[in-house]
Formats: structure tokens, C-alpha cells, sequence
């Protein structure tokens, strides 16, 4: 057998020999207090932000992220969970005490947050510091061991994630894999006790799969088609500003980006010039003034610019129009940011999650018909309204159902701390953040702990069956 043969198989055996020595310390973990916790993400948080200027050459490397895309959606995120949980997790591993009920009187109970054990974060692509560190704080506030197997789409930024770790952790603790889709099948063998994901649909319906043949929990952060309206009554300069910033950061390769935007016909022309003055304000006019913007990240790789081409290319082949962009330079995987008019619903690009610049707008004249087209797909991870029209804002809310969703500014619900940020059926499973990352990490532990039991007492007396019967009848009576 090769070198170049045998490589994968000594990767696999070092795998299964870092996953079995984190046994030890799973267990050891479950009694570790909040202090040895906090020591640790403080010391992951400021190993972060010691390489703060790493993390913009990496990210530029990549696919020429600016510098303040690093800072706002990769760095801080990170800083801001981690002291979130520093300055929370004991209040946050207290047992919560619950009140007895007719049946526990004379006990005490409380529901106990213990450890999941060893965990599984497969980090993705668009943001890989901010999605796969900010997990590993809450598996570390949960008091957990973890293995990280980032993206290999961004090599610089996964090469630098993987000293991080490598500096704070030990790999019996917390240890990190590089590599093709062999190491994630790889390590997806494993009987983890937990596995948090982000990526796509698809790829998180394979993880759920290989996560039910141990029986593991998940946590899946995955994407969709996510809409954006805009009604009549809305202000067109700030939802112009909220979009472009929210649809074209790190060139739209974003899962909680505006991926199409129904606009009212009586407002949909100021609103699109809106939008383009916003762009030639913020990025230039010309593809040659757009590919060198300071302010515009690339398209990670060239299959996923001949992706996001072949997306505008078939829209057009079936009548769409640009109204501002299209211009495309493969050589640099470098896409314009694109408006589209005239969108056919047979097109690609109103069925798949597009993952790029390219951004559709369709006009409506009733809102009941945009809540109609919203609940035939599949439930989105985020869905923003622009409105100074309080009834149609609650309609939408009522009506639909997403992760989650902002009112008159968009992205707002990840960069909020406290809310619980997550997907639904085929835009994800669980939560993350703050309080809600550190319970998706934890078992929910009932725990019941008798001091007096009435119920005992009466079955000492051979009483109990003839109470039950009477309180069952006089429950019915209820029901």
C-alpha cells in the first residue's frame, strides 16, 4: 500500500484514538465548577482576539472578506458569546428548583444541567471562526469535551482556527481535524453524545442520518429560502440600506441573508432606486470598481461561482432583467451584486437557496398572497418585514412561521445574545447562544429527591386506590 493510500487510514485511526481519550475527560468534566469553565473560555476569547490581525490576512486570503466583516460577524460574535457565558454560567448551571405537584407532596425536585459528554462541531464555510468557536464556548460552559472539524473551502482561516485551539486546548479536551468530506464521514462514525452542525439542508439531513445510528442529539443550523417584504407603508431608504448591507456582506454567502424581496408595485420602483444608489454609494458602479471594493468579499471558490453563475443564467434564459449588476468575473470567483426583475417562478433561482449576490424582487399587490407563496415552501430561517403598518406586521407574524425574523432591520436576531437562534424542520433543528447554546450542550436532568411522601404514607395505609379512583373521576369531569 502507498503512502498516499495509507494516509487516509492512519487519519482514521488517529480519530478514534483522540475520541476514545476524551472518554476519560467527558467523565472527569461532569464535575468541573463554573470557575474551571470560565477560566477556559476566557482563555479561548482572548487567544481570538490576540489574532485579531491573523484573522484578517486569513480572511482575505480565502476569499477577500474586509476586514470589518471579520471584525462584526466573525471576532465579535465569538467575544460576545463567550463573555456571555463568563459573566452567566453560574447563575446558568444552578439547578432550577420546580414546585411539586398533588402526587410529589413531601418531595423536592429540580431539574439538574448535566454534561452531554463528547461533541461533534462541524463548522461551515462563510463564517468558520464565528461558527465553529462560537459553539465551542457553549459545549465548554456546558462542561463538555468537543472535537472541531472545520471547513476545508477556507484553508487560511481553518489553519489558524486550528492553532487557536491547539494553543489553549488539550486534545483529550478539545481537539480539531482538518480535512476533505472523509474526515466528516469519518468522524460522523463515532458515537458522540451530541452533534452540532451548520451547512446546508442536504448535508444536514446526511448528519441527522449518521447522528440517529448512535442515537445522538443534534443541533442542525441550516439555511432555506429566507423573503423579505416590503409594504407600502415602509420606510424605502432605511429598508434599502438594511438590505443591501444584509444581502450582499461576504458576497451573500450568508444562511440568514434576504434570499428574494417582495415589494409593493405602488413603491417598487422608488425602492429599487433606493437600492442602487445604496450600491454605487457603498461599492462603485462597474464590475472593475465592484471586484476591487475594499467592501466586497469574493465567492469562496470557482465551483461555487459557476454555481451562482449558472443561477443567473438560467433566470435570464427565462426572461429575468437586471436592474443593477450581473457582471461576472470567473477568474477572480468575483460577482456583482445583482438586482433581478421579472423573475420566473420556474426559474432555479426561486427554488434553491442561492448562497450569493444575486438578489430577486418580485412585486405584490396583496399581502395574503405573499403569506400564501411564503407557506408553500419549506419553513425559512429567517424572514424580514419592512412596515409602519402594525397590521400587516402582526398578519406576517401570525401567519408564518420561521427561525427567525426582524421587524424593520434584518440579521439583528443572530447578533441578539439572548434570543434563541435557530431554524425549524428544514431550515434546522435546535438552538443556539447564550443561555439557549449552553442547555442545547446539557442534558436536562429531572431530578426528584423525597423528604415526606403523602402518596407512600396512604399506600402504607392501603388508601391509594380507592383516592385515585375518586380523583380520576372528579378529573374526568375536567377534561
Amino acid at each position: 500500500m502507498s503512502v498516499t493510500a495509507l494516509q487516509p487510514v492512519l487519519e482514521k485511526g488517529r480519530i478514534q484514538m483522540v475520541f476514545e481519550s476524551q472518554a476519560a475527560t467527558a467523565l472527569r468534566l461532569r464535575s468541573s465548577t463554573a470557575q474551571e469553565r470560565i477560566a477556559k473560555i476566557r482563555k479561548l476569547r482572548d487567544c481570538v482576539i490576540a489574532h485579531t490581525e491573523d484573522w484578517y490576512r486569513a480572511a482575505y486570503a480565502d476569499f477577500k472578506k474586509p476586514q470589518g466583516e471579520v471584525d462584526l460577524a466573525e471576532i465579535l460574535p465569538v467575544c460576545v458569546e463567550a463573555n456571555d457565558a463568563i459573566r452567566n454560567l453560574k447563575k446558568w448551571m444552578k439547578p432550577k428548583r420546580v414546585w411539586p405537584t398533588l402526587l410529589t407532596l413531601g418531595m423536592r425536585s429540580h431539574v439538574q444541567y448535566a454534561p452531554r459528554g463528547r461533541c461533534l462541531i462541524i463548522g461551515p464555510f462563510n463564517y468558520p471562526v464565528n461558527l465553529t468557536l462560537g459553539p465551542l464556548v457553549s459545549a465548554i460552559a456546558a462542561g463538555n469535551t468537543a472535537i472541531l472539524k472545520p471547513s476545508e473551502l477556507t484553508p487560511h482561516l481553518s489553519a489558524l482556527i486550528c492553532k487557536v485551539v491547539r494553543e489553549v486546548f488539550a486534545e483529550d479536551e478539545v481537539a480539531i481535524f482538518e480535512g476533505e468530506a472523509d474526515v466528516s464521514q469519518a468522524l460522523l462514525e463515532l458515537p458522540f453524545d451530541h452533534i452540532f452542525f451548520t451547512g446546508s439542508p442536504m448535508i444536514g439531513k446526511y448528519v441527522m442520518g449518521a447522528a440517529a445510528k448512535n442515537l445522538a442529539s443534534v443541533t442542525l443550523e441550516l439555511g432555506g429560502k429566507s423573503p423579505t417584504i416590503i409594504d407600502e407603508s415602509a420606510d424605502l431608504k432605511l429598508a434599502a440600506t438594511n438590505v443591501m448591507w444584509a444581502k450582499f456582506a461576504n458576497a451573500g454567502q450568508t444562511c440568514i441573508a434576504p434570499d428574494y424581496v417582495f415589494v409593493h408595485e405602488s413603491v417598487k420602483d422608488a425602492w429599487v432606486a433606493c437600492c442602487r444608489e445604496q450600491l454605487t454609494k457603498a461599492y462603485g458602479t462597474t464590475l472593475a470598481e465592484q471586484n476591487v471594493s475594499p467592501h466586497l468579499a469574493h465567492i469562496v471558490n470557482a465551483r461555487h461561482t459557476s454555481r451562482i453563475k449558472a443561477l443567473l443564467d438560467d433566470a435570464n434564459a427565462l426572461g429575468a432583467r437586471t436592474l443593477a449588476g450581473g457582471g461576472i468575473s470567473e477568474g477572480d470567483c468575483f460577482i456583482q451584486p445583482t438586482l433581478l426583475d421579472q423573475v420566473s417562478d420556474k426559474s432555479r433561482i426561486m427554488e434553491e437557496e442561492i448562497f450569493g449576490p444575486l438578489l430577486p424582487i418580485l412585486g405584490y399587490r396583496d399581502i395574503d398572497e405573499v403569506i400564501a407563496h411564503i407557506n408553500e415552501g419549506p419553513k425559512p430561517l429567517a424572514l424580514y418585514i419592512y412596515s409602519r403598518n402594525n397590521a400587516n406586521i402582526d398578519k406576517v407574524l401570525t401567519r408564518t412561521v420561521s427561525g427567525g425574523a426582524c421587524v424593520n432591520h434584518a440579521l439583528m436576531q443572530f447578533l441578539h445574545g439572548n434570543l434563541p437562534f435557530g431554524g425549524v424542520n428544514n431550515s434546522g433543528i435546535g438552538n443556539a447562544h447564550g443561555h439557549y447554546g449552553f442547555k442545547a450542550f446539557s442534558h436536562e436532568r429531572g431530578v426528584v429527591r423525597t423528604q415526606f411522601s403523602f402518596v407512600a404514607t396512604l399506600f402504607a395505609a392501603g388508601e391509594v386506590p380507592v383516592l385515585i379512583r375518586k380523583a380520576l373521576k372528579s378529573a374526568f369531569k375536567f377534561l
